[in-house]
């Protein structure tokens, strides 16, 4: 191989990784979680008992950029509220079921975006991911 191949090669490789158009056209986002402490307990309802069941929950948002912690904190009364709002609508037998919970998760995540969006005009929730799920 001759000096002129060996410095067309790597002349070429230098100028591909410097101008890789994937990290060009990708915007940087610091996508973080924020946790709710203490876990959020309530209650559901039961069917034919008398009694409430009550679920304890760990809930995780997937916030979709680092900048907008601030507004997450600042809503945070009005997320849990939306959270709990949403499990006591739902019935033990979907509370109890593994395709119910995933029916109250995404329900969960579409009702916070649409909370977030009206209050801060910004889609700011990806997802919402339970870490436990204790229910009773």
């Amino acid at each position: 191989m001759t000096l002129s191949r060996i410095f067309f090669i790597s002349t070429v490789l230098v100028a591909l990784l410097l101008s890789n158009p994937a990290s060009a056209n990708r915007t940087e986002q610091d996508i973080v979680y924020y946790g709710f402490d203490p876990d959020i307990v309530t209650n559901y309802v039961t069917s034919g008992r008398r009694s409430l069941g009550y679920i304890r929950v760990t809930v995780e948002l997937m916030v979709a950029d680092r900048r907008f912690l601030n507004d997450i904190e600042y809503h945070e009364p009005q997320i849990l509220n939306t959270i709990i709002r949403v499990f006591n609508q739902q019935h033990e037998d979907r509370i109890k079921s593994l395709t119910g919970r995933e029916e109250i998760r995404q329900t969960v995540l579409h009702e916070l975006q649409a909370v977030l969006k009206r209050e801060t005009g910004q889609d700011m929730i990806q997802d919402v991911i339970f870490t436990k799920y204790l229910y009773q």
